[in-house]
C-alpha cells in the first residue's frame, strides 16, 4: 500500500462514512475505524498505522483521550494524530494539549481546514527538517519511506523500493519498482536524506539502491539493476566494488 494509512477513532456512524469520504477522495487509504478505546488499541497492534484522527467523547466517555495518552507513553511506536471533537470544553482542551496532538479541531470542520491539519502533521512527524518542496510537489523522508506530494494526495514510497536516482536538469527521478516520482531537489540534498548504508552514489548523475544491484560491468563504466535499469558507473565511484564481498 502506498497511500497513507489512517485510522479513523470515531463513534457515529455518519462521521465514519463523511470523514472517509473526504479522505479517500483525497488520496489517503482509512485502514481501520475504531468505535472505542478497545478496538483503537487492537488497531495500533494489528493494522499498519501512519496517522489517527481521534474524536475525544465515545460513547459519551472521554475515551479518545485515553487513547491519545496511550500512544504518547509508547515511544516505539508514537503515531501522529489530531482531534476531531464536538468538545469546547476548556478543561477537555488542557488535558488534550498535554497528549501533544498536531491540532485540535472543533466540529463542524472545514475540509481544506482538515486536511491541512493532516498533511502538516504528517511532515512535522515523518521529517519536519528534510522537507523540501518544488512548485506542485512537496516532500518528506523518513528513514523507511518518502511522502511524496502529488495533485491532491501525499503518497507513501518505502525508500526499500526505489532502484534508483538519476538526475535529469534540474529534477532528480526517483524510479521504484512500480513508478517514476520527478521532484525538484539536487541529488546531493537527496543523497544527505537516505541512508547511506543502503544508497550509494555511482557517477554525478545517479545513485543506487546497493540491493537492487544485478550486475557491476567495470570495463564498461555500467551497472545493470532489478527492473533491467542501468545506472553508469564513473572511475570516481568505482569503489562501491568494495562494498561487496566478491569469489574469484
Amino acid at each position: 500500500m502506498n497511500q497513507i494509512n489512517i485510522l479513523i477513532v470515531e463513534d457515529h456512524q455518519e462521521q465514519i462514512e463523511l470523514l472517509t469520504d473526504i479522505l479517500e477522495t483525497n488520496g489517503f487509504h482509512v485502514a481501520g475505524v475504531a468505535r472505542n478505546f478497545k478496538e483503537a488499541i487492537q488497531c495500533l497492534h494489528n493494522i499498519p498505522i501512519d496517522f489517527l484522527i481521534l474524536d475525544i467523547f465515545l460513547g459519551g466517555n472521554p475515551e479518545g483521550l485515553a487513547i491519545a495518552e496511550f500512544i504518547d507513553t509508547q515511544p516505539d511506536k508514537l503515531k501522529p494524530f489530531i482531534f476531531l471533537t464536538s468538545s469546547t470544553s476548556r478543561q477537555i482542551f488542557e488535558r488534550a494539549k498535554l497528549t501533544h496532538p498536531y491540532s485540535y479541531i472543533v466540529k463542524p470542520y472545514n475540509q481544506l481546514e482538515l486536511l491541512y491539519a493532516i498533511e502538516t502533521a504528517i511532515e512535522k512527524f515523518y521529517g519536519q527538517e528534510d522537507s523540501f518542496s518544488a512548485e506542485d510537489e512537496n516532500t518528506v523522508i523518513s528513514k523507511e519511506y518518502l511522502f511524496i506530494k502529488k495533485g491532491k494526495s501525499l503518497k507513501k514510497v518505502r525508500t526499500a523500493a526505489i532502484i534508483l536516482i538519476e538526475v535529469e536538469e534540474k529534477y532528480c527521478n526517483i524510479i521504484t519498482e512500480k513508478e517514476k516520482f520527478v521532484i525538484l531537489i539536487s541529488l546531493v540534498k537527496i543523497l544527505e536524506l537516505l541512508d547511506t548504508s543502503k544508497f550509494y552514489r555511482t557517477h554525478r548523475n545517479f545513485i543506487v539502491n546497493l540491493h537492487k544491484i544485478e550486475e557491476i560491468v567495470p570495463q564498461d563504466n555500467l551497472i545493470l539493476l532489478e527492473g533491467n535499469h542501468k545506472a553508469t558507473l564513473s572511475g570516481k565511484y568505482k569503489d562501491i566494488i568494495n562494498k561487496f564481498q566478491t569469489l574469484r
